[in-house]
């Protein structure tokens, strides 16, 4: 299959990276949002809201960890997944974690707009 012309939207990743880094601002450009915090918690609800607007189903483990699913034409087949972690550490960067969840979650943006299915079901992981 050509994908020729797919991109992701940069602008829409951008803009995804900068709501969450409001989440735990801190005064010197970095981000704070540990683990089991109420800022955690709104950093999983975020992405839990932007996983359903892109149509993903959700399911979430005993321990916390979230997988955002979007369908494959084979759901037999195991999973593509990408995800890191939500929370930073105590001073961490606006990009320590979240961009390898975010960037995953462009990738299914992406494809949902450009209209591709793939074989297999993609999971964004937390």
């Amino acid at each position: 299959m050509a994908l020729d012309g797919v991109r992701i939207e940069q602008d829409r990743l951008w803009q995804s990276l900068m709501a969450m880094a409001k989440i735990g601002a801190t005064p010197n450009g970095g981000v704070a949002r540990l683990a089991l915090t109420d800022l955690d918690r709104q950093a999983r609800d975020l992405f839990v809201r932007w996983c359903r607007e892109a149509g993903c189903e959700l399911r979430i483990d005993r321990m916390g960890n979230i997988f955002a699913r979007r369908a494959g034409l084979n759901s037999d087949l195991p999973p593509v997944m990408t995800g890191s972690h939500l929370d930073t550490q105590p001073l961490g960067g606006k990009f320590d974690g979240i961009y390898g969840v975010l960037a995953g979650l462009e990738v299914v943006r992406t494809l949902n707009a450009a209209r591709i299915d793939t074989l297999a079901p993609i999971d964004v992981a937390v």
